[in-house]
């Protein structure tokens, strides 16, 4: 008896493991077999590969993701409204210090190369950034500054 028992404990154990629910996710595409729907991890991706939530953007001079605010030099608006958050610029200089790259605080999620002129001046077109005083000029007015070191 306590065979029979011991028998039948150990079917229903076993059945009852394999009853778990089928992933809702996964999808039946014609002819490709099962597709799973899984997240990456650390959530989504820029079009190079950087993790945005992470802070992560791509770099022209670095060719690379990084954070710009580990990477580059911040730079503080000279105009800053009472009562409203503080959106700084960044630059990044390239290893041989030949070019600069200039990430704005604007959605263009576009980056500008400024190439080195004179010493400590970067330029291109409009904007100018002197190194020596960690000043940004935009059409010859300084519009960002950083602490100089």
């Amino acid at each position: 008896m306590r065979k029979l028992a011991f028998i039948a404990m150990s079917l229903v154990t076993f059945t009852s493991c394999n009853n778990a629910p089928k992933n809702s996710e996964s999808k039946e595409t014609a002819g490709q077999g099962k597709e799973e729907a899984t997240p990456s991890i650390g959530g989504s991706k820029d079009e190079h590969g950087c993790l945005v939530a992470a802070g992560q953007t791509w770099s022209e001079i670095k060719q690379g993701c990084i954070q710009v605010f580990n990477v580059g030099l911040r730079l503080n608006p000279t105009e800053k409204e009472e009562g409203k958050a503080v959106i700084s610029a960044f630059v990044v200089l390239s290893e041989d210090k030949s070019k600069l790259e200039l990430f704005l605080p604007d959605d263009s999620k576009k980056t500008i190369i400024l190439d080195k002129v004179e010493n400590d001046i970067y330029q291109k077109d409009n904007y100018k950034y002197d190194a020596k005083k960690s000043a940004l000029y935009v059409n010859n007015t300084i519009k960002y500054t950083g602490d100089v070191e």
